[in-house]
Formats: structure tokens, sequence, C-alpha cells
């Protein structure tokens, strides 16, 4: 490592790049299951309604149906209460779209209400963190409500098939659990595995330390989520564990080994069980203290003072604007625009920007992969179905690959969706598309530039100053004779949720336009005597482990 001092510099104007905005990643681990589990979760609701001869409905059921998308990540019973949310939000946001659309024709207002839910959901999924689709499917189907014919009297029952479909994506989301109870955490466990052994085969590589803590870090949060601790769960703990031993100690890990078990938490056989670390599993995790300290309220995390409120102004701001400038460009359908403008905004202006470029790619590649599509889609509602169908499939195995990409199938079934109802002209729908596209992009990278974050510098003294006292409890903990167990794990995982948090402090401060200069000297500094206090709780923990096994066969290797 260089001993030249890092320097800080004034960061106030950002470039805003377009090298790599579009270059294809890995495919997600899980992709399969949010894609097999929308079109579940969609079949069983549309089919019906086409046996029915009432799949005019399906765009109500489609609003419980896509919540099939959330929550795969999560270990079962963290997922049943995520799911239940998911539907519980949807179905508020439905409802009020329906109540003002039945209230009101007038454009502007409804332009208004869109941005407000816009915000309003924006701040929720990011301060419940309920991650990937985010806040986009809430507005896209809150959005779509308020500009469709809405009659007060039909509100319950177009209320009741969305709770309908709702119930059944819960479903769909649970029923894995009863192939594969452990699934979420064996797989969280595995990317910590590999994390680290990509570590372990760097050391020298800063952001493969960074990429590491942070895989083990949700690793843990995935135990903490999955409720009793039995006998696969402790031993998945103990995987999890090795994983934190060797990015503290990378020369004495062999990465090989590390894969070897990540492979091993394949399908559903037994977790593989490395060797106990003898005095340490029965205070492992520390669980007990990390459960009792509790998160903050929803109140502090959305209220004032959140670092989450710029970020929702911003996306009220951009959505009522291109909300109203596609209004005023007669475009039939402004909540298209609105849904462009809330899909951009990320934890800072740099990332909105790249999602803004590819959303503009994906969705202008899109229309025409509809355009191809369309002739085959009317000729028949069952034909329509079927394309609805493989357009959710393709988005969800493509999204993770780019945003752009799976806009390749997100755009065409959104321009389906509409034509449940009634077949439509297809060259308005693209056209129509098209001009709500850009007036979206343009304006929501306008109204982040245009609203600052400068909360986003606030962020990193706050984060500064816990790792700062996180690192001086651990070693005051590690400075006593013989510390426990638990107070040593304690303070080792304190240490090593606040550098993670740090880390992504300081990379979303990074990537917004006009802040004060940032603490970069302070940053590294504290990155880098936090992780040499956290190897050396590692290390106490694996000596005194030895110590106190009278073979010492339970040291870690």
């Amino acid at each position: 490592m260089s001993s030249t001092p890092p320097t800080s510099r004034p960061r106030t104007v950002h470039r805003l790049p377009l090298a790599g905005v579009l270059r294809l990643n890995k495919p997600s681990d899980v992709w399969i299951k949010p894609a097999t589990s929308v079109v579940v979760a969609s079949a069983i609701p549309n089919l019906t309604l086409l046996a029915l001869g009432r799949l005019d409905l399906a765009m109500y059921t489609m609003a419980g149906s896509l919540c099939a998308l959330f929550g795969h990540n999560l270990p079962y019973a963290a997922r049943a209460r995520a799911l239940a949310g998911v539907v519980a939000g949807m179905f508020a946001g439905v409802a009020i779209a329906m109540v003002t659309a039945s209230l009101t024709s007038s454009t502007a207002v409804l332009v208004a209400v869109g941005a407000l839910l816009a915000a309003v959901q924006k701040a929720l999924c990011d301060a419940t963190r309920i991650g990937p689709p985010g806040n986009l499917i809430f507005t896209f189907i809150s959005s779509a409500t308020l500009f469709a014919p809405q009659r007060i009297e039909q509100a319950p029952g177009h209320l009741a098939l969305m709770l309908a479909a709702g119930a059944v994506s819960w479903l769909v989301g649970m029923a894995p659990a009863l192939v594969r109870p452990h699934g979420p955490e064996r797989r969280a466990t595995a990317r910590a595995l590999h994390a680290a052994a990509a570590y372990v085969e760097r050391p020298e590589h800063a952001p493969a330390r960074g990429a590491a803590a942070a895989a083990v870090h949700a690793a843990w949060q995935s135990l903490l989520a999955t409720g009793a601790r039995t006998e696969a769960r402790r031993s998945l703990e103990r995987l999890v564990l090795r994983a934190e031993v060797a990015i503290a100690a990378p020369s004495d890990t062999d990465a090989g080994q590390l894969r070897s078990w990540a492979d091993g938490l394949r399908g559903a056989g037994a977790v593989p069980r490395p060797a106990r670390i003898a005095g340490m599993d029965d205070e492992l995790l520390g669980i007990e203290a990390e459960l009792a300290g509790g998160r903050p309220s929803l109140w502090r995390r959305i209220g004032p003072g959140s670092p989450l409120l710029p970020i929702a102004v911003r996306t009220f701001v951009g959505c009522a604007l291109a909300g109203y400038a596609s209004m005023a460009l007669g475009v039939g359908r402004p909540y298209w625009a609105l849904v462009t403008a809330a899909s951009i905004y990320q934890a800072n202006l740099a990332l909105s920007w790249k999602r803004g470029v590819q959303r503009v790619v994906g969705n202008i590649a899109g229309v025409l992969v509809f355009a191809a599509v369309v002739p085959l889609a009317h000729t028949s509602k069952a034909a329509l179905v079927l394309c609805v169908l493989v357009c959710a499939f393709g988005a969800e195995a493509l999204i993770t690959r780019n945003y752009w990409l799976g806009s390749l199938c997100v755009t065409p079934m959104a321009l389906l969706v509409t034509e449940f109802a009634r077949y439509q002209e297809p060259g308005e729908l693209i056209g129509d598309r098209v001009v709500d596209t850009l007036v979206g992009a343009v304006l929501g990278v306008v109204a982040a530039i245009a609203v600052t974050n400068r909360r986003a510098t606030d962020g990193i003294e706050q984060a500064l100053t816990a790792s700062e006292a996180a690192r001086e409890t651990a070693e005051r903990t590690l400075a006593e004779p013989a510390p426990g167990h638990a107070a040593l794990e304690t303070a080792r995982r304190r240490l090593a949720a606040a550098l993670v948090d740090l880390r992504a402090a300081a990379d979303t401060a990074a990537g917004e336009w006009w802040q004060r200069a940032l603490p970069e000297e302070r940053v590294l500094a504290a990155e880098q005597s936090g992780h040499r206090t956290l190897a050396a709780t590692v290390r106490r923990q694996a000596a005194d482990a030895e110590a106190g096994s009278p073979s010492g066969a339970g040291a870690p290797r």
C-alpha cells in the first residue's frame, strides 16, 4: 500500500460521462426467480379474465401481479412481511389514484398528484430498502391509474381485483420456501465467500476489499432476518465468519477453499460445515446485541433532516416538470413522461444521468420491438396476453445486464398493457412514447441538476463520526485483558457495518454536483484504520479461540 498521503480536492462540478453507460454486466444470480414469479403471478389472473371475456380489467390485476417482482433476495421470514408491505403500498397508491381520477378530469391536477405520489413512493422505497425494482413499479401503476377513466362506484371492485392478484403474488413469492427454505441465505453466503476469495487473490486492490466487506455485511443482514437459529443457519454463519477471517488475513487463506464452500451452497443439499472455531460459536455474531439495537424509525429515515428528502424533492420537481411539459406538447399520455422522470432518480446525480441515458436508448429501441410484435399481439386476445407474459419474462432476464437492455422488453410490455381494454393505433402509441421519453429524461436530469443534495456531504460527516466511534469502541475492547466473546463480536460487527456505511456515503457524495470539498483524506484514513482494527479483532478472536481449545484444532485455517 502506498505511503503517500491522500489529498482532498474540491468537487463542485462533475462531468457527466457516456463511456461505459451501455456496457453489459454479468446477469444476476437470481434473475430467473423474479422472471418466473411475475409470469406465474400475471398468468393466473390474466388467463382467468381472458376466459371470462373481461381482459379490460387486467390493468387492475397487473397492479397486484407486479408485486411478485419484489423481495427475492430476502429470507422467507422477512420476505413474507416485505411482500405484504408491497401489496399494501400498491393498494394505497392505486386507491389514491382511483379516487383522484374519479373526482377530477383536470390534467394539471392529475400531474400534480402523480408527481407527489412518485416522490412519496421514492422516499418510502429508499427508506425501507425494499430493493429492485424499487419505486418505479408503484409509480408506473399509480400514474397509469390516474389517467385511466374512473368512476367512484367502480373503485371497490377494481381494488378487490388488485388485492386478489396481490395475494397470488404473495403466494408465488413464498412458494419456493417449501422446496428450499434457506435459499436466500445460502445465496447471500455464497456471494460473501466469492467476494472474499476475489479479495484474497488481489489483496492490494482496495475496491475488492470494499466489495468483500459489503458482501459479508449483506450476508449477516440476511442471516439476522431469518428468525430461529437452526443448525443449517449456524453452518451458514460459520461460513460467513470464514469470509471475514479471509478479509482480515488474506495471506493465510485459501481462495480455492472459499470458492469450494460457495459452490457447495448451490442447490438444496447439505450446507458445507467448516471446522468450528472453538470458543466463538456460542456467541457467534452477537445476534442478541444486534437485534436489541433496533433500527431508526421510519419517520427518522424520511422526516426533517433526512438525507432522502432532497431526492424526494428532486423526484417531485422532475416528475411535475415532465408531466406539464408533455401536457403542453399535447401528448395524450403525460404520465409516461412523469414515469420516465421518476425512473432515472438514483442515489446521486451521476447515477441519475447514466440511468437517463439508459432509459432513452432502451425506450427508443423498445418501441421498435413493439412495432415488430404488435401485429402478432393484434391477432387475438390470447396472443396479446402471451406477448405481455413473454415481455415480462424477458425484462427480468435482461435488466440486470443493463437497464437499457431490460427496457427492450419493458417498453413493449407497457405499450401492450394499454391494449387490454381496446386495440389502439400503433403509430400513435409509438410517437407518444418517444416524445414522452425524451421530455421526461431531459427534464428529469434538469431537475436533478437544479435540486441540489448538499446533505450528501453531511452524510459523509455523520458516517465518519459513526465509524470513528465504532473503531474506538473496538480498540477499547481489544485493550481489555480478557474481553468476552460477545463484547468483542458486537464491537466487530458494529465497526464492519460502519465501514460499509462510510463507503456508501462517500460514493453517493462523490456523484453529486455543487458539493463542498469532500473530506477524501479523512475518509481514506478512517477506512484504513478501521479495516486494520477490524482485522485485529478477528485475529484476537481466533487467537483466544485457539488458546481455549486443548488441541487448537478449531483455529481458522
